[in-house]
């Protein structure tokens, strides 16, 4: 059975080799057992269900949340040879009448399909009238109350069972915590279910997190810099930031596109297609830019400001470099951020589950800790690595103080000598001595401890005191968001526990690191012609250009890279490259080695 399913890998797909779980995945259902399987983004879930669709008999349906995910893993599937189809209300009436006909007949190995239109009365007498040969429900965690993205109409689902009793279902999303997790199985009534959960760690990924100074379109041009032709998105808390970040970018030459829920709905999917096409590198987004964006030569992603829970930076930073390749996410954030979140709760009334997971996004944020560590066990799994050596703070670029006791021991002195009254900025300005008319009128300024941080700045001490937040010695309390020390922080006072707190970086300090963090860049692509490998993206896009899709369905960047490093001169070393499979060797496999072999000409009677 394995090498059957090896066969289908290679022939289709051009793999010769399985991402962890993946070969388990595929096996459990071969064998009819419902599953539920957890791979992040990038680590292949497709091809868990897509290769048993190509060994069983009969359609396999599979319910997806978004129209444009449907027609882009669709027009993937066709690519490589697979007879695949999807039904949504994009369809005209004629094309609907012809997909209706495809699938009566039995010839669609793969039905992409909405939960809506699966549980339309006549779509189901259509579906039992051929063999099913199994239901996937992709974006699993759609279904679940407590996820990230719930949906409705996704509880529908719940009847399959019912409808079409022995047909297996398996279940797949990228991110899901334990209550989610327990809720998918209980929703679907998934039977003596196989689960697979692989790990939530992207080693592809070095995340970097830094206080956000002013509206923070300095960062950004500084991190567009280090990234020039290359994709991403900037990810926005509100509409209007991506408004003005899209006009600020397009005025300094970064062409993008905007997109948000607020666009008219041609222009948002004009927007989105200009990105997905590679018309346009850069898209500036609020997170309606969301599921769906299969792109995966996305190099970077910045969040222009925090995002509401770990989750969802999870999913959103997932978007990038969902090829393998080296890839970045950027998060500036403030303590502006955290309050704007809860006035949106506040007025959504959202409950004690949506504060607390706010909570542990600032803490993310704040605390100086490995960020590989902190997002593999705030998903309940262990992180063996001493140093991911692909955070901030792994690469030592945050800063961290050596005497971070001595700072946090200050801080709540100051919070204890008035009271536990006064706000993080009335404190701040107290421990540098820096003397307003509040703290004039409440006599502080004749505290022992006032001015005993002078020699800091005071974003710095408010630095120090958002880290002392989000690490639960300190907490918030009241309309006026006055502090008071926890437990854990009274043990700060007797040296218990030793915080550490980092401080902003000097101007020297951060010049030196974006050099280092350039190099580290321009070391991702060290062993390949550079030259080929722009000149095959430009041929891939024209190549897309002419059947209307997306430039990453005819071939990945890891796919470019590797025609870069090995310049194949035949099928033969053709057929060994990532990704090149029977169908692709068929369409494009003469092109790219008259692309290659016409690049090496012109370079050479270049040096001649």
């Amino acid at each position: 059975m394995k090498n059957k399913i090896l066969q289908v890998l290679t022939k289709y797909w051009g793999y010769d080799s399985f991402r962890e779980f993946q070969e388990e995945a595929i096996m459990s259902i071969m064998e009819s057992n419902d599953t539920l399987t957890i791979l992040p983004t990038g680590g292949g879930k497709s091809v868990c269900f897509q290769v048993p669709a190509m060994l069983l008999e009969g359609t396999s349906v599979v319910i997806s949340p978004l129209v444009s995910l449907m027609k882009d893993q669709v027009d993937f599937l066709k690519d490589i040879g697979i007879e695949a189809e999807f039904f949504n209300s994009t369809l005209t009436v004629v094309q609907a009448r012809e997909v209706s006909a495809k699938i009566s007949s039995g010839s669609v190995k793969l039905l992409y399909i909405s939960p809506e239109r699966l549980m339309a009365d006549w779509m189901l007498a259509i579906l039992k009238q051929i063999r099913v040969s199994n239901f996937v429900i992709d974006e699993a965690h759609c279904i679940s109350q407590w996820g990230h993205d719930f949906r409705a109409e996704y509880r529908q689902l719940s009847t399959i069972k019912k409808v079409f009793p022995g047909v297996k279902v398996h279940a797949f999303t990228a991110t899901a915590t334990e209550e989610v997790k327990k809720d998918i199985l209980s929703q679907l009534k998934l039977e003596k279910p196989h689960i697979y959960i692989g790990k939530v760690d992207r080693p592809n990924l070095t995340f970097r997190m830094s206080e956000r100074e002013g509206n923070g379109h300095k960062q950004i041009i500084e991190t567009l810099k280090l990234h020039e032709k290359e994709a991403g998105i900037i990810y926005c808390l509100k509409r209007a930031d991506v408004e003005s970040i899209s006009d600020f970018l397009n005025s300094k030459g970064y062409e993008n596109r905007p997109y948000h829920a607020g666009l008219p709905d041609a222009e948002r999917k004009k927007n989105q297609e200009a990105f997905l096409s590679e018309k346009v590198s850069i898209i500036v987004a609020t997170i309606a830019f969301g599921m769906g964006i299969d792109r995966s030569n996305i190099r970077f992603v910045i969040h222009a400001a925090m995002p509401k829970s770990v989750e969802h930076y999870q999913q959103e930073t997932g978007r990038a470099g969902r090829d393998g390749l080296p890839s970045y996410c950027y998060l500036l954030f403030s303590g502006a951020d955290y309050r704007t979140w809860e006035y949106i709760f506040q007025k959504s009334f959202s409950g004690q589950s949506a504060h607390k997971k706010l909570g542990e996004m600032y803490n993310f944020s704040n605390v100086p800790v490995c960020r590989h560590r902190y997002l593999s066990e705030y998903f309940a799994q262990n992180y063996p690595k001493p140093n991911c050596n692909a955070c901030d703070f792994c690469l030592d670029e945050v800063g961290t103080l050596a005497d971070s006791g001595k700072f946090a021991k200050s801080i709540v002195e100051g919070v204890f000598g008035v009271e536990e009254r006064f706000g993080a900025e009335h404190i701040a300005n107290l421990l540098v001595g820096n003397i307003t008319e509040g703290i004039e009128k409440w006599g502080h300024n004749t505290l022992p401890f006032c001015g005993s941080l002078k020699s800091e700045s005071k974003k710095a001490v408010r630095s120090m005191i958002d880290q002392l937040i989000a690490q639960r010695y300190l907490r918030r309390t009241g309309d006026y968001f006055t502090l008071s020390v926890t437990d854990e922080g009274l043990k700060i006072l007797s040296g218990e526990v030793n915080p550490k707190l980092t401080r902003v970086l000097e101007k020297e300090k951060k010049a030196e690191i974006k050099k280092k963090q350039k190099l580290a860049l321009e070391s991702d692509y060290a062993n390949m012609e550079v030259g080929l490998f722009e000149s095959l993206k430009s041929l891939r896009r024209v190549l897309a250009d002419k059947k209307h899709m997306p430039a990453y369905i005819v071939c990945s960047d890891r796919t470019l890279k590797e025609l870069a490093e090995r310049k194949p001169k035949t099928e033969v070393e053709l057929r060994t490259i990532f990704g090149i499979g029977e169908a692709k060797i068929r369409d494009y496999g003469d092109i790219f080695l008259s692309a290659i072999k016409a690049y090496e000409e012109k370079t050479t009677n270049l040096v001649i």
